[in-house]
């Protein structure tokens, strides 16, 4: 493409997030900078570029300039408006973004790789094409040229344009998007990432309920580096885990580093990392002296932390009592190549586990579980062909397929492994090179119809004691599924709540009717939520609902559908008397709003006794127009 060529319009495709508007450069986008970013949310490369963009974005606010991203999908899974804004909201986007149906403007522009960048000028034409990441600076310089040619020949427009961000509901389990989960029957204790609040939760194991009494939540809340006590100390969007010379090892994804977290103190320091992304494909280095890439999950063998180092397509182990990092298996092409250890070829692995002198890990981009045989130094592959051989096929290699997994665990001699974009935990055996459904329906969802346990994108699994612990990211909470029974729960963190964020006020309570209930029987909740009017639950996102009594947890359910009233059932097992609390969070969509869905909250509080005849509680909240 050439400077002096138009730029193909954009409206077209299933539609718009992020905005109240479709945007189009006749009407719109007439008079402005335009920056495009065609991206596919399962690319850790278009990933790392989101920093630089909202760089750019700041910098530009006052301008006549509009950001918007294009996103064109790699896999099926990621062609859906559910799934991109799901994604949208876990990598905190806050530009507008088109769904490319077909990838129609990707063909109508000549995209060829993701990411690829396009600078349009204030009359329309193509000023920049550029791809990959490191683009920043002719981001940057583009931009500034653009606009100064803008005021130059006056065409730049006047007239501001804003939009209506879509936000993230604050889930009532208190997660948001937690990416891994690590459960140690040793020290009985649940380990979270909490990615998208940028801390650690640590709790008991959960009891029989799925109760499970958290011991300390490390880390402010707050996007950072810092080091020291738990309650000050920073992360930025933290995923994977691992325990070794009692010590909990944290993988900081977005700060690029390896952070170790002393489980008596609750003491935070960083282990591994300089702080700023590295593309050392070989390492050699000490300590924060070693620069990382996108460290996504861990795991340890005696003193040796493995890192599935997703940025750089690697596999890194560190000696821990010294510090000493580097590069153990891949050359840093993305790929699938089997073969010696240092000259394979991995592709953004981001799950890793260690089982019987092997490491297993899953190889996200090539929908691969692969491993290496720690002996001899060899990778394989058990289940996976290439970037572009993926589906969700039970059987045995060649014909099984996954999609985009991103965790996995040893179960005996098998692997449980989280088949991310199939919505599903399966089995894989690693000799019969063969695969098998466990739990999920292959579409995203918080459970079925008959009870039995759904997922939104599962990032992570850990298995102890018979059970398999899954990170059910996008349904903000961690499930627990016994792995022969498949009887399971959500487990209810007691006591952990969302940080508190700045400019938002916490939703005040509603009273609640005293209640008289039947003892020993279930009781249906039912919560009647009053939305503005034309509005609609959102039945793409999950809602959640939580109970306590005098701080104490009762019950937790997370649901899926645009139903109201919104219904649970609470075993009697868990009713008691006292001061009930009865929080719901949900999001909701307005015809008025074009489209636009917004985060809601409702707040109950009252008596309840178990003297009466009752067996349901009926709660209404009116819901207020967003601003």
């Amino acid at each position: 493409m050439t400077d002096s060529k138009k730029a193909p319009d954009l409206d077209v495709g299933l539609g718009w997030l992020n905005t109240d508007t479709p945007l189009r450069f006749d009407q719109e986008l007439k008079g402005r900078v335009v920056v495009l970013d065609f991206w596919t949310y399962c690319c850790i490369d278009c990933m790392h570029i989101l920093p630089d963009l909202a760089a750019l974005e700041q910098k530009y606010k006052s301008d006549p300039v509009v950001f918007i991203g294009v996103h064109s999908a790699k896999f099926a899974n990621e062609a859906s408006p559910e799934t991109i804004r799901a994604a949208i909201l876990r990598y905190e986007i806050g530009h507008p973004v088109v769904i490319d149906d077909a990838m129609k403007i990707w063909r109508a522009y000549g995209a060829r790789s993701w990411p690829t960048l396009f600078v349009i000028d204030s009359t329309g034409n193509i000023a920049l094409q550029t791809a990959g990441q490191d683009v920043r600076e002719s981001l940057d310089h583009a931009i500034a040229q653009a606009l100064e040619q803008g005021r130059t020949a006056d065409t730049l427009t006047s007239n501001p344009l804003t939009f209506k961000r879509e936000s993230s509901v604050r889930a009532a389990s208190g997660l948001m998007f937690p990416g891994k989960v690590l459960a140690d029957k040793e020290s009985n204790r649940l380990f979270v990432a909490d990615s998208n609040h940028n801390r650690i939760v640590i709790a008991e194991l959960p009891d029989a309920q799925g109760r499970a009494k958290v011991i300390k939540v490390v880390g402010s809340g707050e996007v950072g580096q810092a080091d020291g006590p738990a309650e000050s100390a920073t992360f930025d969007h933290p995923q994977g885990l691992a325990i070794a010379l009692g010590n909990l090892y944290v993988a900081d994804t977005e700060n690029h580093l390896i952070r170790g977290i002393d489980l008596e103190t609750f003491e935070v320091s960083t282990v591994v990392g300089t702080g700023k992304m590295e593309w050392d494909r070989t390492g050699g280095g000490m300590g924060t002296q070693q620069g990382l890439n996108s460290p996504w999950d861990l795991t340890s063998e005696g003193s040796t932390l493995y890192v599935a180092m997703a940025g750089c397509h690697q596999i890194w182990r560190v000696d821990l009592p010294v510090g000493f990092a580097r590069a153990f298996a891949g050359t840093g092409r993305e790929n699938l190549v089997d073969g010696p250890a240092e000259t394979s070829a991995l592709s953004q692995p981001s799950g890793i586990c260690a089982m019987g002198g092997k490491l297993y890990f899953a190889d996200s981009e090539v929908s691969a579980i692969r491993g290496i045989d720690m002996a001899t130094e060899q990778v394989f592959t058990i289940i996976g062909e290439g970037l572009f051989s993926f589906g969700d096929i039970d059987g045995v290699h060649p014909k099984a397929k996954l999609q985009h997994p991103l965790g996995v665990d040893a179960w005996g001699t098998s692997l449980i492994v989280a088949d991310t974009y199939n919505h599903k935990i399966k089995q894989i055996d690693p000799d019969g090179r063969s695969v098998r459904t466990l739990f999920g329906t292959g579409a995203p969802a918080p459970t079925t119809e008959d009870s039995a346990v759904a997922f939104f994108e599962p990032g992570g699994v850990a298995v102890c004691d018979g059970e398999v612990f899954v990170a059910d990211t996008n349904n903000h909470r961690i499930v627990r599924v016994h792995l022969e029974s498949g009887e399971w729960c959500e487990i209810i963190l007691e006591g952990l709540t969302a940080p508190e964020v700045d400019g938002i006020e916490s939703c005040p309570p509603t009273d609640m009717p005293p209640a008289a209930l039947v003892a020993g029987r279930d009781i249906e909740l039912l919560l009647d939520l009053k939305l503005p009017e034309g509005a609609s639950l959102n039945g793409e996102a999950p809602w959640s609902v939580s109970v306590t009594c005098d701080g104490c947890a009762v019950a937790q359910k997370t649901g899926k559908g645009n139903n109201l009233p919104i219904r649970v059932i609470i075993p009697a097992n868990t009713v008691v008397s006292g001061c009930w609390e009865v929080r719901s969070a949900f999001t909701f969509c307005t015809e008025s709003g074009g489209g636009m869905c917004v985060p809601g909250e409702a707040y109950w509080q009252g008596m309840v006794s178990m003297d009466g005849s009752q067996t349901s509680i009926s709660l209404v909240s009116i819901i207020a127009p967003p601003i």
